[in-house]
């Protein structure tokens, strides 16, 4: 008897809704090859994590309520964002501190809540990709990512793996960009200093691509890079992982 396909429900984000839809579809096929059942709960709104940043735990906790709604009943949900994956598996549970019941819920929707690229390697053992990239890339480290979800040697490990792909490291790569969700609009000048400093480490790596897991990251860095005139690109890994980069567009070049 044949094992039954996880069935994964996608968190689609809102920056990639609004911005960069291509890195959804990019999603589901990584996670079809990786033999999983994939479905987009129409349901799903934000993660709730601008409200909880700026202390506005009542919105927040009625945006976890529809959460918990929408993704009942997968057996995992994954986020093609270290942000937002932090905000589900990390911090959603302590809005329902209070109520027992939710509480317990949200614990098992953070307990099946995984980040992207971790969950093709580390849960369905991903360790390569059937498709080429002619180019050099580097990869910026997303704080979330990296610190909340675990995110480092596994987008290293399958790209290592695409043919004609070289990987040239930044000299900070774990160091971050400035986004920081609502902390570039609380700081904007300590935002824009970071941002500055990421795109000097970026620039003198002479890759030709930018790639990282986080769509507030990519476009804050995208819009600097930008502004300088570098002609770096910057793309979401999964769309390289996906093979999805011949017809489409960097990100700040035009919609995904």
């Amino acid at each position: 008897m044949q094992d039954r396909k996880p069935r994964v429900a996608l968190f689609v984000t809102c920056l990639v809704d609004l911005h960069r839809p291509s890195v959804g579809f990019a999603a589901i096929r990584l996670l079809e090859h990786a033999g999983c059942t994939v479905e987009v709960p129409r349901a799903q709104t934000c993660c709730g994590q601008p409200a909880y940043n700026t202390g506005d735990r009542a919105s927040a906790a009625d945006i976890a309520r529809g959460l918990l709604d929408a993704f009942g009943g997968y057996d995992y949900v994954v986020v093609p964002s270290g942000s937002c994956g932090g905000m589900l598996r990390h911090h959603l549970p302590h809005l329902f501190d209070e109520d027992p019941n939710l509480r317990a819920r949200a614990d098992a929707l953070a307990a099946r809540t995984y980040e992207l690229v971790s969950f093709l390697t580390d849960i369905r053992g991903m360790t390569s990709v059937p498709v080429s990239f002619a180019g050099s890339v580097t990869y910026h480290d997303s704080c979330s990512g990296l610190r909340e979800m675990g995110v480092k040697a596994q987008p290293r490990q399958l790209l290592g793996t695409i043919a004609g792909l070289s990987l040239r490291e930044l000299t900070d790569p774990d160091v971050c960009c400035g986004f920081g969700g609502t902390f570039c609009v609380k700081y904007p000048e300590i935002s824009v200093r970071m941002v500055d400093n990421k795109a000097k480490d970026i620039v003198a790596t002479e890759a030709e691509t930018l790639l990282a897991g986080d769509m507030g990251c990519l476009l804050n860095m995208a819009g600097k890079l930008k502004r300088d005139g570098s002609t770096v690109k910057v793309r979401h890994v999964a769309e390289v992982l996906a093979g999805m980069t011949d017809d489409l567009p960097a990100i700040g070049e035009g919609r995904g």
